[in-house]
């Protein structure tokens, strides 16, 4: 078994997520499916993730992406998350990641649904519901809750979704929506605001994108998302990919065994490599890069001793384990930064990386303040570092 050591774990994981100034693209649907999808739980994430590994950082190449060509698409998959992929990619995490968090979707509706008194027949309401939704989308769309809510009223009544202190009241229609883009009915289309914005307008799949409605064995899509993942952050270990994906550990076994996963030793133990992918790389050329919180690099594996100090976790990590803000030097986590009120960009290095590094890291900063020049925006998990920085 070869042992790929931390020092070429991230001369790897520096080269393949296009953070070192030769890899990087101004091709932003190239840079989402080398680093397997981009986070957008935070919308300001998709668009700094995707600057930060341009040769020519511009903001509106992700809206044209996104909105124009249609090239990238926004849903929800692995762990609940909200990612934005190419549509190959997209297409597996629907049929591997996406449809196994449906039957819960599906039943806490219908228990709100019942729960509301809607209709002698909760499971009719919500198909015959479902169905008007999509064609008000086909004929006007697309629109956001608020829009859709004013074309069909009948629908727009409180329903509560969970129970006790999850109790949660909300309109049916906004749920609906949210289930119907579980099952890959709709997609999220531009946001009613600016990029910034996470309220977005909504689309019947079939017509914006209809890539998600194309059949794929679940099977068949575990394989190519877990290719996906090991061609970008591997080596990783099973327990990495497993909590990625979301997926049980029956399934993240089998995943593995289909792509011909290749064992390795890392110094957390067992890891995986894709078959072609054994030998061992060049080490990759020195970079800098201000990433922003929910980067998929930092949040490409479970355990990330190989390029973060465990002592800095609680400065650069919130409780929930959402990651903030982070400067990374040649592959490592070394500190986090910040945006302040007047648009600064506040800098904090936790490790010594040497005067030169240090010069670099503060002209990247630079960079970022013209990148988002009037551009304010909070992000929606700051991390600990995150808000002493701004204070």
């Amino acid at each position: 078994m070869r042992r790929i050591d931390p020092a070429e774990r991230r001369a790897r994981l520096a080269a393949r997520l296009l953070l070192t100034p030769g890899t990087r693209t101004d091709d932003v649907v190239a840079a989402a499916d080398a680093l397997a999808g981009l986070h957008s739980t935070d919308p300001v994430t998709v668009h700094l993730s995707a600057a930060a590994r341009m040769r020519r950082p511009v903001l509106p190449a992700v809206d044209d992406a996104l909105y124009v060509q249609r090239s990238l698409v926004r849903h929800h998959a692995m762990r609940r998350t909200l990612w934005v992929f190419g549509h190959e990619l997209a297409r597996a995490a629907h049929h591997s990641a996406t449809v196994t968090l449906l039957p819960r979707q599906r039943s806490m509706l219908l228990a709100a649904v019942t729960g509301a008194g809607l209709g002698p027949d909760p499971a009719r309401w919500i198909a015959e519901a479902s169905a008007e939704i999509l064609a008000v989308l086909a004929d006007k769309g697309p629109l956001g809750a608020r829009e859709l809510g004013r074309l069909v009223p009948h629908l727009a009544v409180p329903i509560t979704i969970g129970t006790g202190r999850q109790a949660t009241s909300m309109s049916a229609h906004s749920r609906l929506l949210l289930v119907l883009g579980f099952e890959g009915r709709v997609l999220r289309a531009a946001p009613s605001g600016t990029w910034i914005n996470g309220q977005y307008r909504w689309a019947a799949a079939d017509a914006w994108a209809p890539v998600l409605a194309e059949p794929l064995e679940p099977r068949t899509a575990g394989a190519a998302l877990a290719q996906a993942w090991l061609r970008s952050y591997g080596p990783g270990t099973a327990a990495d990919l497993q909590w990625w994906a979301g997926w049980t550990v029956a399934a993240t076994k089998r995943a593995l065994a289909d792509v011909g996963a290749v064992e390795v030793e890392l110094a957390e133990g067992t890891g995986f490599v894709l078959p072609d992918d054994v030998d061992p790389v060049e080490s990759a050329e020195p970079s800098v890069a201000l990433l922003p919180g929910l980067d998929p690099a930092t949040m490409g594996w479970k355990q990330r001793d190989f390029l973060l100090d465990p002592a800095h976790v609680p400065l650069l990590f919130d409780r929930n384990g959402n990651g903030g803000a982070t400067v990374w030097v040649d592959g490592r986590i070394v500190g986090g930064w910040a945006q302040r009120g007047d648009g600064t960009i506040a800098l904090r290095i936790l490790q010594d990386v040497g005067a030169e590094r240090s010069a670099e890291v503060e002209q990247a900063a630079h960079e970022l303040e013209r990148l988002l020049g009037d551009v304010r925006f909070t992000p929606r998990f700051p991390a600990p570092l995150h808000k002493e920085l701004r204070a």
